[in-house]
């Protein structure tokens, strides 16, 4: 099969995203091929102060594909849905992934909501080719009623809702990335890739993560079609964590 291009969510360098040109300059010479906003939540069609038209054009001009974005919850309800769908279509993306809903995490009853809310936008983005999802924090491996938060979601979704496991947010909250990469085949269309366990300052492939096993997963039995890097420095200042994770990456052959 062809290699997985290799994104990086804009959140790992966001203290330079407020001059985003710059920004997105920098990640297509570190040699990423993709990236992926952040906090978007549907109210208009501006992102970081930029009209997406425009936001567009740094992405084309620096050769940039738009793999998907984090959004809020709401951005996928009611009016913002509309405005939600222009603003991707104009940047060319089709992966709608909500970043955290940690409110709605928390009990059977709210998940569900949560999954009739991933269910409703899949029906509607289904004529536009786009996709719903939701990504992963530590929160999201919590058990309830005898039943793992994440689990209860995925197991309520459609199979085309997409399941952004986060490696590194699954581990931290205790979840099992490769179990939960295992229970549920096809739905991981984009991974987040972030190690664990390792020292300070540890990039992708200095921690804990089984990344042949993971790897192997999203390249047989998911239907991965973007890795997303989301490894940066605490404040989300500088580069060199975000370009340390991929040459680590090249270095495994991705």
């Amino acid at each position: 099969m062809a290699s997985i291009p290799i994104a990086l969510q804009l959140f790992s360098v966001r203290g330079e995203c407020n001059d985003l040109p710059a920004t997105l300059k920098a990640v297509a010479d570190i040699g990423y091929q993709g990236a992926e906003p952040w906090g978007y939540n549907g109210s208009s069609l501006e992102w970081q102060g930029h009209h997406c038209q425009e936001i567009r054009r740094m992405y084309d001009d620096n050769g940039l594909i738009c793999c998907g974005i984090h959004l809020a919850t709401d951005a996928l309800r009611g009016d913002n849905l509309q405005r939600t769908i222009e603003f991707n279509q104009t940047l060319g993306n089709r992966f709608l992934v909500i970043a955290a809903d940690k409110q709605r995490m928390d009990s059977r009853q709210t998940i569900l909501e949560l999954a009739q809310i991933l269910n409703e936008a899949a029906e509607q983005l289904q004529p536009h080719g786009m996709f719903s999802g939701y990504h992963a924090h530590g929160f999201d491996f919590a058990t309830i009623d005898g039943e793992i938060a994440w689990d209860i979601l995925f197991s309520n979704t459609r199979p085309e809702v997409i399941m952004q496991l986060d490696i590194g947010n699954c581990a931290g909250g205790g979840g099992d990335p490769i179990g939960t990469l295992r229970k549920f085949p096809g739905r991981a269309r984009s991974v987040h890739l972030k190690d664990f366990g390792g020292p300070e300052d540890s990039v992708i492939g200095e921690g804990q993560a089984d990344w042949p096993e993971i790897f192997r997963l999203c390249e047989t039995t998911q239907n991965t079609e973007w890795y997303v890097v989301e490894e940066g420095s605490q404040d989300g200042h500088g580069f060199d964590i975000s370009r340390r994770s991929l040459e680590n990456l090249r270095r495994m052959g991705k």
